[in-house]
């Protein structure tokens, strides 16, 4: 493995009746608080109503930004920005899932900014500092509320990049598994494949020795493919809610990927997607990942073999290393199909008319992936194999 340094500052508060931890927490860092927010179902479940009255009950001055969109964008960001710079905000409260968390770490960082927040997006401009803030999650899906990354959809120009900055990592979390109770089952769907997706680019890596971390990755697959059958047959069951909650913080607060660069090709592929369609990231990634790790199974077969037999159950007896592997992308392909997933581009009506447009949104920054560089041609190809 390679040498690594491990940081990540976000206190992270679990379990029921968590919300009241607020009173403790937000003071520390001010009294005008700007409340970020999505829809309207945090006022359904009665969250807002929660969360605005400890605030107004330790005399923080609210202010509010909703209507965060689900591939958040810019323009919002940019709306949040103003409001911060001109009531001189000093905290922001992420309520909601990990576009709402997205969103608010821009507006952290764009706050400290004089210039156009999208140039630090687009990595223009380098954050230095940013606001502080906290999230009560809602969702259980990108990892936004224990790490320090964000993406952000500049619809204008179907844009969709991700960035980060040790900056924008969040103060707190309270991650309460009652607040992810009435996520839908298709929202749920697409969380289950967001957290399964970031452990499978963590998975495939080049690094040897990696044997401790292999099999943390291969303990949340497992764990999140017998929990999510049955949360789907019970959406109000606390503790399958509460094990896909947890599951999704560890995919991506950096713990199971000490020591190595994961790929994240297939992230890059379907932001360029969503940029140009505005479809569900988690539907995105169902489509495009098993397409992803088809094109790259011979860089390192014995890896997706690894991952085959330890993860899908795959017999290697009497097979090469990537007959076992194909069979367990296969087998990873049945189990999102059997939870509802998308498997095809056509799923969503798209079909080869954008291609182009799609390959070069991937391609803005040069080839990419870590575990095997994709250029613009290889891009065209899993895009073609996903319609």
């Amino acid at each position: 493995m390679e040498n690594f340094i491990f940081h990540n500052p976000t206190k992270l508060i679990f379990g029921k009746d968590q919300l009241e931890h607020l009173r403790e927490e937000v003071p520390k860092y001010g009294k005008k608080v700007l409340l970020v927010y999505g829809g309207g179902s945090i006022k359904r479940s009665g969250l807002y109503q929660n969360v605005t009255g400890i605030l107004e009950e330790i005399g923080s001055q609210v202010f509010e930004l909703p209507g965060v969109e689900p591939n958040p964008r810019i323009t919002t960001a940019r709306k949040g920005v103003e409001i911060c710079k001109q009531e001189g905000i000093e905290f922001l409260l992420a309520v909601g899932g990990g576009s709402v968390i997205d969103c608010t770490k821009l507006i952290a960082a764009g706050t400290k900014y004089d210039g156009d927040p999208w140039d630090i997006v687009i990595k223009k401009a380098t954050v230095i500092e940013a606001l502080p803030f906290g999230t009560v999650l809602t969702l259980a899906a990108t990892g936004s509320e224990m790490n320090s990354g964000s993406v952000i959809t500049n619809w204008e120009t179907n844009e969709k990049y991700g960035w980060g900055s040790p900056a924008t990592f969040p103060k707190f979390s309270i991650l309460d598994p009652v607040n992810t109770f009435t996520v839908p089952k298709d929202q749920t769907i697409y969380g289950i494949i967001d957290m399964m997706s970031h452990t499978l680019e963590h998975y495939l890596h080049v690094e040897d020795n990696t044997e401790y971390q292999d099999r943390m990755a291969e303990s949340l697959l497992l764990t999140v493919m017998e929990t999510a059958p049955k949360l789907l047959n019970d959406l109000e069951n606390y503790d399958y809610r509460a094990t896909i909650l947890y599951c999704g913080t560890m995919a991506l607060n950096g713990i199971i990927n000490m020591g190595f660069k994961g790929d994240w090709a297939t992230h890059n592929l379907e932001h360029a997607v969503s940029a140009v369609y505005d479809i569900p990231h988690g539907g995105g990634l169902a489509i495009l990942f098993p397409n992803v790790m088809k094109h790259n199974l011979h860089v390192k077969p014995e890896r997706f073999k690894k991952l085959a037999v330890r993860v899908f159950g795959v017999n290697p007896e009497g097979k090469t290393a990537e007959e076992a592997g194909l069979e367990g992308i296969q087998k990873l392909r049945e189990f999102w199909n059997s939870i509802g997933a998308p498997s095809r581009l056509a799923d969503y009506h798209i079909d080869d008319s954008k291609l182009d447009l799609m390959a070069d949104r991937a391609m803005e920054n040069g080839e990419f992936g870590n575990f095997a560089k994709l250029n613009r041609e290889d891009c065209l190809e899993i895009y073609r194999a996903s319609l």
